[in-house]
Parts: C-alpha cells; structure tokens; sequence
C-alpha cells in the first residue's frame, strides 16, 4: 500500500514537472517574440522617422541657376555687380569676370550679398523674377572714361539720369556694332545694358564708363539744362551722366520708321523694373532718347508703356519712396 502511493505520488510529481516544461517552452518563446516584435515595430517607426527626415526637401535661398546668373562682385572685368562705387554712383551694376570665379565660390558669394535684399523681397509678392544676365563687354573704342571736368575745365558733378532707348535692329545685331572697332569718333556708338525680348539683360559698357548711347542731346531738370561738354568737336550731351538702357525692338518695329510698333514684352518690363530697382536714380531722372534728343530725330523708345513699368518698380521695397 505504501509502495502504490509512492508510485501514485512519483508519477503526479513527473507530470507537473513535465507539464512546467512544456509551459515555459510554450510561454517562453512566445514572450521572446512579443518582445522582438516591439523592438521590431520600434524600429521600423524610428526607420520611418528618419526616412521622413531625409526625404524632406530643404529649398535653398538661392538656386545654383540664380547664383550662377546673378554672381555680384566688382573686383575683375567680365559680370556684373550691385555695389555703390565710392565717388557715389548710384548705379548698382559694374563689369567685372565671371569666370575668374569657380561655381561653389559664385553660390557662396551670391547668397552672402543677397540675404538683406532676400529678407525684404520674401515680403513683397512677386518679387521672385529673375532675369537671365549675360556679359558682352563693348569694343573699348566704343566707350570712354566719365570726366570730372568738361573741355572748359569746368568742373561737372551732375546726378545720375536713367536714358531709355530702343536697338530698331534685333538685339543681336546691335551687339555686333558695339563689339566692333570704330576708329572715328562719328561711328562710336554703345549702350551701358541691352534687354533683349525673352526678359535677358546684356550687359555691354561698365557703368563706372561713359557710354555713347546719345549725341546731340540735354536733359531738362528742376535745375535747368543739363549736358556735358565732353569733345569739342561735337555738341554737348548728356552721355556724362547717364545710364543708358535699350530694349530689343519687336520684330514689327525693326528697321522702319513708323511712330509705333507692337511693344515690349512683359519680360522686357519686368527686366527693366528689375535693373532698375538696383539703382537708386528717382524717377524724375528716368527718361527716354525722344526726350533729351535736340536733334528731333529720335523716337525711341517707341510705344514704351511709363506706367506699366513704374508699377512693377513700386513692387521692389527699395522703390516704393524712390519717386
């Protein structure tokens, strides 16, 4: 009897020892797997969390295209520049060579000078246009140094004007003329920027340099008559203190003397308001060929919309009060 119940009691105990085993072999793994399947899950949602990070696009300030476009320095001869000249030019453009420049140093170099004009423009709507800029530096017989004294001796020190033209020929050929040598002082013609129909502005005479866009020609001002004497053997003008800009004539307008034409393209206003917001000459010495020509012969720029023009100005903070 004793025996049987030891039997009975050998086999309850081997039976719970078995039964224990088999539930930790069961519970065990299952509680492993749990476990790495949280770990799992956290780590696909970490995974996730930095995919998210990644995949953000952070947009630069300024793109490579602008940079490249709009590089601003005044140091060496072949781009252009928006830095005031110490002798107090208003004018914001200067010649100088982009390639004596590499990309990453023009990109650095742009987003440097233009983060306060960035800052105010982010405010204003619209003022995200960008003209496309390209250097053609005039033949040097086509241009001459501004003088501080005209052939009297006397001393000059008028303010900046802003002298709007148009080619008549395609832009192109305008620019031809100006890279091409012209030994006699009759032939001598240039403007300081030309802004071609698709909104691109050339950049063809340094504006520290006197360009010869007009001859026989004066500019009325409160202050009276305005031109300079410059060459004694031809009448004075107002070629001393002026900027001088053209636009690409339409091709209706090219080669012909008819009063008007089709006009400008927008691009070419939004150009023309661009550059120009990078001056500060006021608006009452923004003026066209017609205006200060003597000669009577001028009629550029024909069919030149002022106002259209003054209101895309009047978007550019540094504008708003610069009438």
């Amino acid at each position: 009897m004793t025996m049987h119940r030891s039997w009975i009691i050998w086999l309850v105990s081997t039976f719970a020892f078995c039964t224990t085993i088999a539930a930790i072999l069961a519970v065990g793994p299952s509680q492993n797997l749990s476990s790495s399947n949280v770990k799992a899950q956290e780590d696909g949602a970490a995974d996730k969390k930095a995919n998210a990070v990644d995949t953000t696009v952070q947009l630069p300030e300024v793109s490579a295209s602008t940079a490249s476009s709009s590089s601003i320095s005044t140091e060496s001869s072949a781009s252009q520049v928006a830095s005031q000249p110490e002798n107090g030019n208003p004018l914001a453009l200067s010649a100088t060579a982009p390639a004596a420049q590499t990309q990453a140093q023009a990109q650095a170099q742009t987003q440097s000078q233009l983060q306060p004009q960035l800052a105010q423009a982010k405010a204003v709507v619209g003022l995200s246009y960008q003209p496309k800029e390209i250097v053609q530096l005039a033949h040097p017989s086509n241009y001459g140094k501004r003088y501080t004294h005209d052939v009297n001796g006397s001393a000059v020190d008028n303010e900046y004007i802003v002298v709007l033209h148009e080619t008549v020929g395609s832009a192109s050929s305008a620019l031809n003329t100006f890279q091409t040598n012209h030994p006699r002082d009759e032939d001598q013609v240039s403007y300081h920027t030309l802004i071609g129909l698709d909104g691109t502005i050339y950049y063809v005479v340094p504006p520290e340099q006197r360009a010869f866009g007009a001859g026989d020609s004066v500019f009325q001002s409160f202050q009276g008559e305005e031109a300079v004497f410059t060459n004694a053997e031809f009448p004075s003008s107002v070629n001393n203190f002026a900027y001088h800009i053209s636009l690409e004539t339409p091709l209706d307008g090219q080669n012909n003397n008819a009063t008007y034409h089709s006009g400008y393209t927008e691009t070419q206003y939004q150009s023309l308001a661009w550059l120009l917001s990078r001056t500060n000459i006021p608006d009452d010495r923004i003026t066209t060929h017609r205006t200060v020509d003597r000669s009577g012969s001028r009629m550029d720029p024909r069919s030149f919309e002022a106002d259209r023009m003054f209101r895309l100005l009047r978007q550019y903070p540094s504008r708003q009060q610069a009438g």
